[in-house]
């Protein structure tokens, strides 16, 4: 079976190998290809993006995988580019694929490969993975923030014409590409209630074929313990934006820090608190600039820690370490930073918000609270400060929800199903 893959990110051996910077995320995909190494009868094929502006794609071997990476004629993420469709076809005829296998809808040149796959004659042979949604995310992207954030500009903003409106305009932009892709395709891949509700209204004909999706191989080699975490330590794994909600958990510190004075609050990213240099300045958006308010009206310059970008040991680590978890965000789908959570057992609150319910329990397996009222989210995070029995019961149910729904042997099974079931050309 001969497999093509679209990917949104060079894996780190093709990073390696073009000796360019190494791609934060898509950890779970080399999970997948690790699995499906097993099944000899897959032959894949990788396409990914490639920074660059070239007439042509370049080509590359890793291992026994043909890798092609397309470059762009413009830098804009949220703008369609014909050029990228050419490449496509190119591609298309030289690989000549049994499947087509699409992942994420977040970005044009998913509709890119539709289209190029439509022109070749394979549309019944191509397959959309649902990630996030970002035609959805858009309408959440704001997280609640005050009026006078969204419409302000740092300098930094005026320099890139990027303020925190734009970039929800920006998500939606994209987000008329995704609908035109999903409008177009037979086959979808998703993996909870929300996306399938999502991807239906958009085009109520296509087959829904459900995966879970395979986590990053470190998550599956330890196990939290309340004995040897930082006591009344938080983890929040991204902070970057405003749908990851991070001044909604600052909110929710101010709380916690009253009845915790020890408690402390870890996340990645970039330390708005920096010094001020002029350099300095031009990085810092207005995002960041409102988190670094926050931090100094509620006193919380010592019980936040920004960790800058981490590694996937240096993240397992930090779960590990961290009294609870936490996500905030205003949407999701269903958040890897969960699983990854639930997969080491790390006492885990989450808002309540796109397909979280499909991976986490409440009161069962951790606590789901609603996004918009962070009083909720420190009252449950001191309820597992105050209870070791409480946070043991979580970690040890949560491992057991986690290693079922991030089965490495079954998600590739599964894939490998969905594969049949689209060269059959039908969805039972």
């Amino acid at each position: 079976m001969n497999i093509l893959w679209l990917i949104n990110i060079p894996l780190p051996e093709i990073a390696q190998k073009m000796k360019i910077p190494r791609a934060s995320g898509g950890g779970w995909i080399e999970g997948m290809i690790e699995a499906l190494d097993k099944y000899k009868q897959i032959k894949l094929s990788i396409v990914f993006p490639n920074d660059g502006n070239n007439a042509e794609y370049n080509r590359l071997k890793i291992g026994n995988k043909n890798c092609y990476g397309f470059f762009k004629s413009n830098k804009n993420t949220w703008d369609y580019d014909p050029h990228i469709e050419n490449q496509f076809i190119k591609i298309l005829k030289e690989v000549q694929p049994d499947i087509i296998h699409i992942f994420g809808t977040e970005y044009p040149h998913s509709l890119s490969m539709v289209k190029a796959c439509e022109k070749m004659g394979l549309l019944h042979r191509t397959l959309l993975q649902i990630q996030g949604l970002v035609s959805i995310y858009a309408k959440h992207y704001y997280a609640n923030l005050p009026e006078d954030v969204i419409k302000r500009y740092t300098i930094r903003d005026l320099l890139r014409g990027d303020n925190i409106k734009r970039q929800k305009e920006k998500f939606e932009k994209r987000g008329k590409f995704e609908i035109q892709a999903l409008e177009k395709a037979n086959f979808v891949i998703g993996r909870t209630d929300w996306d399938a509700a999502c991807v239906k209204r958009i085009n109520s004909k296509i087959s829904y074929l459900k995966c879970n999706e395979t986590l990053r191989s470190e998550f599956y080699r330890y196990n939290w313990s309340l004995d040897t975490c930082k006591r009344h330590s938080i983890f929040v794994s991204q902070s970057s934006y405003p749908i990851k909600g991070f001044h909604l958990m600052l909110e929710a510190m101010k709380d916690i820090i009253k009845v915790y004075p020890d408690a402390h609050l870890y996340t990645t990213g970039v330390n708005p608190l920096q010094e001020k240099a002029f350099k300095k300045k031009i990085k810092v958006s207005s995002y960041q600039y409102y988190l670094e308010e926050l931090i100094e009206r509620y006193c919380l310059t010592e019980h936040i820690t920004f960790l800058g970008s981490l590694n996937e040991k240096e993240m397992c680590k930090k779960y590990l370490e961290s009294h609870v978890f936490v996500s905030c965000s205003s949407i999701e789908n269903s958040s890897n930073s969960v699983g990854e959570a639930m997969l080491l057992g790390v006492p885990t609150v989450s808002s309540d918000v796109g397909g979280i319910k499909n991976l986490l329990m409440h009161e069962k397996e951790g606590y789901i609270y609603p996004y918009d009222e962070p009083y909720m989210l420190a009252y449950y995070i001191m309820k597992l400060f105050s209870k070791d029995t409480l946070c043991r019961e979580f970690s040890a149910n949560a491992k057991i929800h986690a290693k079922k729904t991030h089965d490495v042997l079954k998600n590739a099974q599964d894939l490998l199903n969905i594969y049949k079931i689209v060269m059959k050309g039908t969805s039972e």
